[in-house]
C-alpha cells in the first residue's frame, strides 16, 4: 500500500459519478464528520481499480496504513507519530490538530485573475474531479487522523524530517530502512514519466524523461494545499516549499521554475 499499487483511489481523481463519490469516502481534506473506522468501511466497499501490484495510482492507501498501525499497536495514530517520529526529531509544530495558540497561514485556491482565500468549505476542480477542502479541519479534534493528508506544521520542521531521511534516518529509522524508502520499489511501473516510486516518495529514475534538472536517485512529492519538496542526495540538497496556494504551486510552472533556479547557480 505504501507504494500506491494497492488498487485504491482518491475521490478527487475520479469524476463526480465515481464510486468514491457515490460511497461518500473522505479524502481526508474535508469536514466529513466520519470516523476513521467508518471511512475504512466505505473504502472497503469500493471496487479496486486494478489487481494489486499491477499498476500505480495515488490513493487513500496511506490512510488505510494509519488505521492498520492503530489496530496493530492499540494506540491512536497521532500518538504513534508523535512518540516515534516528530518528538524524537524535535518537530514540535507538526500535529494532526493544530494548536489553538498558533496561527496557520491562510490557504488559497486557484482562480482568475488571482488566487482566492479558501472558505470553510471550498471545492477546486482537479484532473476531471474536484478536491473538497475544509481548512478548519486542521483545528477539529474530532476529525479522523488522515495518514495521507492530515498533518500541519512549519517548513522548518518538514525540512528536519526529510533531512533525517536523507542522512540515514535521524535515529528514528535504521539507515537501511531510510534507504529502502527512497529507492524505486515498483519495478517498471511508473508514477509519472521518468519516475518510479519508493515507500512514500516519488523516485527519479530518468531526468531526461522527466524533464527535470535533478539527478537520478532524487526523491520528491507534493501536497494539494500547494506544497512540495525534493531531495537530491548526490547534490546534498533538500528543499521544502509550502506555498499554501492550491494546486498550481504544487505542480506546474512554479515548482519547475524553482528547480531550474536552484540548479542554475
Amino acid at each position: 500500500m505504501i507504494t500506491h499499487t494497492a488498487g485504491l483511489g482518491y475521490g478527487f481523481l475520479e469524476p463526480a459519478d465515481g464510486p468514491y463519490y457515490r460511497l461518500g469516502i473522505s479524502d481526508g481534506l474535508d469536514a466529513s464528520g466520519l470516523t476513521l473506522e467508518e471511512n475504512l468501511r466505505r473504502i472497503a466497499a469500493a471496487p479496486l481499480l486494478f489487481e494489486p501490484g499491477t499498476n500505480w495510482h495515488y490513493s487513500v492507501a496511506v490512510d488505510v496504513l494509519g488505521a492498520v498501525l492503530e489496530r496493530v499497536t492499540g494506540a491512536r495514530l497521532p500518538t504513534l507519530v508523535r512518540n516515534l517520529v516528530t518528538a524524537p526529531l524535535g518537530m514540535s509544530s507538526v500535529e494532526f490538530v493544530a494548536s489553538g495558540n498558533g496561527a496557520l497561514a491562510t490557504p488559497y485556491g486557484d482562480a482568475t485573475p488571482a488566487p482566492v482565500a479558501m472558505t470553510s468549505s471550498f471545492a477546486l476542480p482537479f484532473f476531471g474531479g474536484a478536491i473538497s477542502y475544509s481548512p478548519a479541519r486542521a483545528f477539529d479534534p474530532k476529525a479522523f487522523p488522515s495518514g495521507g493528508t492530515g498533518m500541519v506544521g512549519t517548513a522548518a520542521d518538514y525540512l528536519r524530517f526529510i533531512d533525517a531521511i536523507r542522512t540515514g534516518g535521524g535515529g528514528v529509522l535504521r539507515p537501511e530502512t531510510a534507504a529502502a524508502m527512497t529507492r524505486n520499489a515498483i519495478g517498471e511501473l511508473s508514477s509519472a514519466p521518468g519516475f518510479g516510486r519508493g515507500l512514500g516518495v516519488q523516485v527519479l529514475k530518468d531526468p531526461a524523461a522527466a524533464q527535470v534538472p535533478l539527478t537520478a536517485g532524487s526523491w520528491n512529492w507534493g501536497g494539494v494545499y500547494g506544497t512540495h519538496f525534493w531531495v537530491d542526495p548526490k547534490e546534498g540538497l533538500s528543499v521544502v516549499v509550502l506555498t499554501n496556494t492550491a494546486v498550481a504551486w504544487m505542480i506546474g510552472a512554479f515548482p519547475s521554475a524553482l528547480q531550474r533556479a536552484a540548479y542554475s547557480t
